[in-house]
C-alpha cells in the first residue's frame, strides 16, 4: 500500500518536461486568460510544475525575451488582481511560481531581464547578492527596448502586448517607437526634448543622456545634437486596461 501511494505521489508531482516553444506558449497563454479574465490557475500550475531543466534551456535570446516580458506582465495582474496587492509589496512578493522557483516581480524585471542590476543605480551598477538562480537565467545582455514592454499598470506605463519569440526584435522596435512618439515632445527652436521618466530612472540602460538622444533620433528620426532633456512627470494612476497589438 505504501509503495502505491509512492507512486501516485511521484506522478503527481512529477516536473512536466517542455519544450522551449511550449514554455513559451505558455507565457503567452497565461497572459491571455488575464485579458480574457478568465481562471489563470491551470496555467500558473503548468508554469510552476515545469522542470528546472528545461527553464534553463531558454538560452536563445528571443526566448528569453519574450518568455519573461509575458510573464511579467500578467503576473503584475495577477497579483494586482486577484491579491489585491499593491506598490511597493507587489514587487517584492515571491508568490510567483516557475519551475520550482518562487521570484518576484523584482526579480524578473531588475535581476532576469536587466541581468541582475541593482533596482535603484539607476543602471549603473550590479546587483552583488542576486541569487545563483537568478543569474542562470538572465539574459545575456540587457536590451533597453525591455522598458517599452513592462508594464506596471499605471497610466503613464507602456501599453501591454503579447511577445512572440519570432517576432520579438521587430516587435519590440515597434513598442519602443510607439511608445517614444506618444511621449516625446520636441522644441526644436529651444533645443529641448522632453521625455518619459522611464528614461531617467535606467539612465545606465539606455546609456546615459548620450544614448538617449541617440536612441529618440533613431526612431523619431529627429535631430539631437546639443538639445537638453527634460524629464515628464510619471502619472500614477492606475489603468489596468493598456494593451495594445504589436
Amino acid at each position: 500500500m505504501r509503495c502505491i501511494r509512492q507512486e501516485i505521489r511521484l506522478i503527481l508531482f512529477q516536473p512536466k518536461i517542455l519544450n522551449i516553444k511550449d514554455l513559451n506558449i505558455l507565457s503567452e497563454q497565461l497572459l491571455l486568460a488575464v485579458k480574457t479574465e478568465k481562471s489563470t490557475q491551470s496555467i500558473s500550475s503548468d508554469l510552476a510544475g515545469v522542470d528546472s531543466s528545461q527553464l534553463l534551456s531558454l538560452t536563445s535570446e528571443k526566448h528569453k525575451l519574450a518568455f519573461w516580458i509575458n510573464c511579467y506582465n500578467a503576473f503584475f495582474l495577477i497579483l494586482r488582481k486577484e491579491l489585491n496587492l499593491k506598490s511597493p509589496d507587489i514587487y517584492r512578493s515571491n508568490e510567483i511560481v516557475i519551475a520550482g522557483h518562487r521570484l518576484t516581480l523584482d526579480d524578473i524585471e531588475h535581476g532576469i531581464l536587466r541581468r541582475y542590476r541593482y533596482k535603484f543605480s539607476l543602471g549603473y551598477l550590479p546587483n552583488l547578492f542576486a541569487r545563483k538562480v537568478i543569474k542562470d537565467l538572465a539574459v545575456d545582455r540587457l536590451d533597453y527596448r525591455i522598458h517599452f514592454a513592462l508594464n506596471c499598470g499605471a497610466e503613464s506605463c507602456p501599453p501591454i502586448a503579447f511577445y512572440n519569440h519570432d517576432k520579438i526584435d521587430k516587435q519590440l522596435d515597434i513598442a519602443t517607437e510607439s511608445f517614444l512618439y506618444s511621449e516625446t515632445s520636441i522644441d526644436h527652436e529651444r533645443k529641448k526634448i522632453e521625455v518619459t521618466t522611464l528614461f531617467k530612472w535606467f539612465l545606465g540602460d539606455f546609456g546615459g543622456k548620450k544614448g538617449i538622444l541617440r536612441i529618440i533620433s533613431k526612431y523619431l528620426n529627429q535631430p539631437t545634437i546639443g538639445y537638453s532633456l527634460i524629464y515628464k512627470p510619471y502619472s500614477w494612476a492606475e489603468n489596468l486596461s493598456n494593451w495594445k497589438d504589436v
